[in-house]
């Protein structure tokens, strides 16, 4: 019985034009060990500023802000760099910086010089890694599978996405509970030091960029026009970037929201997170349907509706709701479900969409050019709901992202450009 069933799965593995690869399989491991990495770290991060230094609303603005700065200072050099580059180098370095920066966060703890300063820089590394290297990982992947396999190969990393977000955090949570914030993210440093050994490995050569004897201005030029005259670009930009705004001001408050306002514990908060991290998966098995028979716009309106539901909803939560806090914690779980599963119906196919309608000599210009559009006006989100929280409590600065949230739906719904694309 179990070795027709081995040989079946083999066969399937050979047939699968993705799976047969070796270089993408060395990929996709390296992309879901720092996935999970990065879900014990997302907790462990804020949770150092909130249970160790007893971090305000201002000061948690600020952390989440440090994440998004360097979007706006290099967001627009990088798309030059990785036009005229190899990516692989810049995608092994930026993973390393990071390794190294998370892996600083401990070594300051055991030296007594752990404060918000250091937490705020370790932020902004991260925050200027993405910037770079997760330019380099989108068009890396472009070239490795090809322009028309990116949603299949995008919606297997959201399957190993959701394995992620229901394992990692809790344990990232009893990590916490039990050996304390900072040990948990030596874990998240480790991921990255291993996926840089096996990406380091893959075989495929990208070709090198023909030298180019523009001035780098040219070229930022020639991606904002890029955009411009791109209908859809134009749209998927207004919308990404209302969202980030939207996104960062919630992400800056929600740990706050879970410990102070509904009580939770670190193992509490690690495990409703796990729970809720079925919404990935659920969106792993619904990408490709939903695109195949309604198109990416339409995938990404219910995204949006699906995300808005969590914002608007999250700030109704009680502290003991029927009088019991597990309920509570319940209800945060099954909020944290439409959040990641609206997150990714939205971003798989708003990727897509911008990787379809580019040519590959403008992908590095284009990508960062959309970042610096989207992700540069984020610290604002951040910094105004910090300062919300500090002046009017973390419930109606939730209420007020709430507003926008719903304000961002009806937009999506009514944009024309997005919602003629068709399969």
């Amino acid at each position: 019985m179990a070795l027709p069933l081995l040989s079946s799965i083999v066969e399937r593995w050979r047939s699968d034009a993705l799976l047969s690869s070796t270089d993408f399989r060395r990929y996709w491991a390296s992309m879901v060990l720092t996935s999970f990495g990065s879900q014990i770290g997302t907790l462990a991060l804020p949770l150092c500023a909130v249970l160790l230094l007893h971090a305000t609303p201002a000061q948690m603005g600020m952390l989440t802000a440090c994440q998004a700065i360097p979007f706006a200072i290099l967001a627009l050099p990088a798309g030059v760099l990785l036009d005229r580059s190899r990516k692989l180098p810049i995608l092994l370095g930026s993973k390393a910086a990071q390794g190294i920066s998370l892996a600083s966060i401990p070594v300051a703890w055991w030296f007594d010089l752990l404060g918000m300063p250091w937490l705020y820089a370790v932020a902004a590394v991260q925050g200027a890694c993405s910037v770079i290297g997760g330019g380099a990982e989108q068009i890396f992947l472009t070239l490795l599978v090809g322009r028309e396999r990116m949603v299949e190969a995008q919606s297997r990393f959201a399957s190993t996405d959701s394995i992620s977000r229901l394992l990692a955090p809790g344990l990232a949570g009893i990590l916490i509970q039990w050996l304390t914030a900072p040990v948990a993210i030596i874990a998240n440093a480790a991921t990255f030091f291993i996926s840089v050994w096996n990406i380091g490995r893959v075989k495929m050569r990208e070709a090198v960029p023909p030298r180019s004897e523009r001035h780098p201005l040219h070229d930022v030029r020639a991606g904002f026009a890029f955009i411009w005259k791109q209908p859809l670009l134009r749209a998927l930009a207004w919308v990404a970037g209302a969202w980030h705004i939207l996104f960062y001001g919630y992400s800056a408050l929600l740990v706050l929201f879970a410990t102070r306002e509904l009580g939770m514990s670190a193992g509490t908060l690690g495990m409703a997170q796990m729970l809720g991290g079925m919404g990935v998966f659920v969106s792993s098995l619904l990408l490709r349907p939903l695109n195949r028979r309604y198109g990416a716009g339409i995938t990404i309106m219910i995204g949006t509706a699906s995300m808005a539901l969590g914002f608007v909803l999250m700030p109704l939560i009680p502290r003991d709701l029927f009088g019991d806090a597990r309920f509570s914690a319940a209800a945060y779980a099954v909020l944290i479900f439409f959040f990641d599963l609206g997150a990714m119906l939205f971003f798989v196919p708003y990727q897509a969409l911008r990787q379809s309608v580019t040519p590959d000599e403008m992908l590095g210009r284009m990508i960062s050019t959309m970042r610096f559009l989207t992700v540069a006006v984020a610290p604002l989100g951040a910094l105004v709901a910090g300062y919300a929280g500090d002046h009017l409590g973390v419930r109606p600065a939730l209420y007020c992202i709430a507003v926008g949230g719903v304000l961002l739906t009806a937009g999506v719904v009514s944009s024309r450009a997005i919602r003629s694309v068709r399969p």
